[in-house]
């Protein structure tokens, strides 16, 4: 390992260092090396510290603000999710309200003004993707539509529905009220 340290470059002794080889230095090569000033290379890194500093404080605000933002979004959502189904509900009160105000009205115009403001009803359930669940008669029972009563004995096939007692509901495909049912006995 001996070779003549005053010729050697900085490569040179880079790659001694990096393949194991490098011997003792001799300070003459550490002379020919372009001297940094400590204190500029102190004041280089603390600013690139600061700049990495700025930076990561500025990264960790900017993804707190994203969080706080859709939380914020979130919350709104579930706020106001009902907002457009309740508006179309608002004209099913005022006809309501209409029919209770109202006196001396004879059964058959009640009657009309009652149909009347169910189809309302059901047109601002139509609206929010609310659908009626009214199974007819002699339709197969289906558990995640329907819930069962009880058994009638019945000239139907097994488990269909004999009759509906209550009307049940959906939202966009989910259900919100299983339809209650008497369903038929097997034989």
């Amino acid at each position: 390992m001996t070779q003549e340290k005053s010729g050697n470059s900085t490569q040179d002794i880079d790659a001694e260092i990096q393949s194991g080889q490098a011997g003792e230095v001799d300070p003459s090569d550490v002379e020919a090396l372009p001297a940094i000033p400590p204190e500029q290379e102190i004041a280089e890194l603390a600013q690139k510290l600061s700049e990495m500093q700025d930076n990561y404080l500025r990264a960790k605000a900017e993804g707190e603000n994203i969080r706080r933002r859709a939380a914020e979004d979130i919350a709104k959502a579930h706020k106001f999710a009902i907002e457009s189904f309740a508006e179309h509900l608002v004209p099913v009160t005022d006809s309501l309200y209409a029919a209770l105000n109202s006196e001396a009205v004879e059964p058959k115009a009640f009657r009309e003004g009652l149909e009347i403001t169910l189809k309302q009803l059901l047109t601002a359930f139509e609206k929010g993707r609310m659908a009626e669940i009214n199974p007819a008669a002699g339709d197969k029972f289906d558990p995640h539509l329907h819930q069962a009563i009880s058994m009638v004995p019945s000239e139907q096939d097994p488990n269909t529905v004999v009759s509906v007692l209550q009307r049940g509901y959906s939202i966009s495909d989910r259900v919100l009220r299983p339809a209650l049912v008497t369903v038929s006995q097997p034989k």
